[in-house]
């Protein structure tokens, strides 16, 4: 018996932005039994390409049918393009030190069905938060790193990855930087999060030294990981706003709360499909 198609697709495509692609695509998935339920679409001036997603309904065709119903016409059209099921959970490996509250939220939203991930394991340098992930029934991965032993660490780290065949990992305050051969063996499958205050109070107690500054705006900054620190393309961004009346440790606790809700929506964005990457930047297809 052949499995049938999961009733929601997402088909993503970019390419060179030119009079009727859609013209083109929609007839194509309606003629094979495809019902497009959700679009969206932006034509990008600068680059002059044009980004794709459609969430679909087809209950006549298997995965690798409509791949090839499609694969003719996005050949033709697009520089890049996939075909994804929204049915398969995104696995979801994730990283920490020390400090619990992305991973914490991460974990309440995985178990109560907010976000469309499976979270497979916990990699840390630290044993702080491995009571907090074995009473989630998940495997928690100690993998202590010095300056010395950092290439049989990431080793050790990529070894978890391959093993527990996550699609995404995900840096939930992981403080360590990863080598430029780990980041771009990882490239466009690895999140960071981290405040938005960089690069201008870098290293430690960067909410002290804001709050020295006198700053009146903070907020967290996700994106993917790239060999540039910090730098990589940025899928989402929030801020709250401060006054001279705020402490250093109400800075904190705000700064907590605004990086765990910005990893969280990074982290579906990606695994709902919605994010092109483009010339060091991205597009971010919301419904």
């Amino acid at each position: 018996m052949v499995d049938r198609l999961p009733a929601r697709l997402v088909l993503k495509l970019t390419c060179p932005d030119q009079r009727g692609i859609l013209a083109r695509l929609a007839p194509l998935l309606a003629e094979h039994g495809c019902d497009i339920r959700e679009a969206s679409v932006y034509g990008d001036p600068q680059s002059a390409m044009f980004f794709v997603r459609m969430e679909l309904v087809s209950p006549d065709r298997t995965l690798r049918q409509l791949e090839e119903v499609v694969r003719p016409l996005a050949d033709a059209m697009a520089r890049t393009w996939s075909l994804h099921t929204l049915g398969r959970r995104m696995r979801v490996l994730v990283a920490v030190s020390k400090a619990g509250h992305c991973l914490n939220d991460l974990l309440h939203k995985w178990q109560i069905g907010t976000l469309p991930i499976d979270i497979v394991g916990v990699v840390s340098n630290h044993p702080t938060l491995a009571r907090t992930v074995e009473w989630h029934g998940l495997p928690f991965h100690h993998l202590p790193i010095t300056p010395d032993t950092k290439p049989a660490q990431e080793q050790a780290f990529r070894g978890v990855i391959e093993d527990s065949g996550a699609d995404l990992v995900v840096l939930a305050r992981y403080m360590q930087v990863l080598s430029d051969t780990m980041s771009a063996w990882l490239g466009g499958r690895c999140i960071n999060i981290h405040h938005s205050f960089l690069p201008s109070f870098k290293g430690a107690k960067p909410y002290h030294q804001a709050h020295a500054r006198g700053v009146k705006l903070i907020g967290a900054t996700a994106h993917y990981v790239t060999a540039d620190l910090d730098e990589g393309p940025i899928i989402e961004q929030d801020v709250r706003r401060v006054t001279h009346a705020t402490t250093v440790d109400d800075m904190i606790a705000m700064g907590r709360e605004v990086e765990a809700s910005v990893l969280s929506r990074a982290v579906r964005w990606h695994a709902e499909h919605r994010v092109f990457m483009t010339n060091g930047r991205t597009v971010v297809l919301r419904s």
